[in-house]
């Protein structure tokens, strides 16, 4: 979007899906336009799919033109961008390189420089949805994007194909960036990537990204350390339950570490967590917090005792993407 431009309280409408719909319309969302997209469902690309299924966006196939404010037609064709050639040099393929990038929350201002750098260099974009999206504009034209995002209990890509894809793309000579919300290294998979294209001889970058687990409490008001209240704090994944055969974690542990407890991708199975955590020991009337969608123009928190926090973040329709936070500090809002 361009800095002169100010889309605030305005009705848009994306009436053309083109190879930029997904950076324009996570733009048009940060500046506070009111955005409807002119496609069904099923003909979006998954992160766009995902603001649609989330309520961000508004979907009308047969929308009148003349009833919006703004009409953006974009590109007058809606089939992605073909993939660039391969590089050869003096016959010889050219190894390219994966740059694995954490993007942060969805605020693009808390991209760091070095991950602006990287977008503009690259030859393929693989992105998830929840990375900073609107940050692409900053991408060449001729770039290729591909949508690996995964929505939870919903679309997704398999881990290895988007394996698969880092390393067609950067055997064919082509600069590849792999981008992510918060850091690739937290729950992020990016070790597995790393190894794929390290496996394959494939030099990778990476260039680290703030992690949900500290930014989405500290965009709540939650300090997840504070001097006079805990020490430390311990950073888990609940995409499984408590008593799941996958779940490698010692909740008894968890509830004995007198830390502060930061759940990631846990909202599906926080009912069961908290019920844990209070039966290994952790005091029903602990305070928790839920954060959804920080950095985005739609955070909402909720705050409650463990006992109640999960009641109450489903009677308030909070939902992925979302951080849990338990402990003293979530009683807290230092920005208040």
């Amino acid at each position: 979007m361009s800095p002169e431009l100010s889309f605030s309280g305005l009705s848009v409408l994306v009436a053309r899906v083109a190879a930029h719909s997904v950076a324009t319309v996570h733009a048009l969302l940060r500046d506070g336009a009111r955005v409807t997209v002119a496609a069904a469902l099923d003909d979006l690309p998954t992160s766009l799919r995902d603001l649609a299924e989330r309520g961000l966006v508004t979907l009308d196939p047969r929308a009148d033109p003349t009833a919006f404010d703004v009409v953006l037609r974009g590109d007058p064709t809606t089939s992605p961008a073909p993939e660039p050639d391969p590089v050869v040099a003096e016959g010889l393929p050219v190894v390219g390189t994966v740059t694995l990038l954490g993007g942060g929350l969805g605020d693009p201002g808390l991209l760091t420089v070095a991950g602006i750098e990287a977008i503009r260099r690259a030859d393929v974009i693989v992105h998830d949805r929840l990375a900073p999206l609107s940050a692409l504009r900053h991408a060449r034209d001729d770039v290729h994007v591909v949508d690996v995002g995964k929505i939870p209990r919903g679309d997704f890509t398999p881990q290895e194909r988007i394996n698969d894809l880092l390393v067609e793309h950067a055997l064919a000579g082509r600069n590849v960036l792999r981008f992510k919300g918060g850091d690739n290294f937290v729950f992020g998979r990016g070790g597995e990537e790393a190894e794929a294209c390290t496996a394959r001889g494939i030099p990778v970058v990476v260039i680290p990204g703030i992690s949900s687990s500290i930014a989405a409490p500290a965009l709540a008001g939650i300090p997840v350390t504070h001097r006079s209240l805990v020490q430390g704090f311990t950073v888990v994944s609940a995409h499984v339950p408590p008593g799941d055969p996958r779940s490698t974690l010692d909740w008894g542990a968890i509830a004995r570490s007198r830390t502060t407890i930061v759940v990631l991708m846990g909202v599906a199975t926080l009912g069961a967590v908290a019920e844990t955590l209070v039966a290994e020991g952790l005091s029903p009337s602990t305070p928790a917090a839920v954060v959804a969608d920080a950095g985005l123009p739609s955070m909402r928190t909720a705050r409650a005792p463990l006992s109640q926090i999960d009641a109450t973040a489903r009677r308030q329709g909070l939902g992925a993407p979302a951080v849990v936070v338990i402990g003293d500090v979530a009683a807290l809002d230092v920005l208040r």
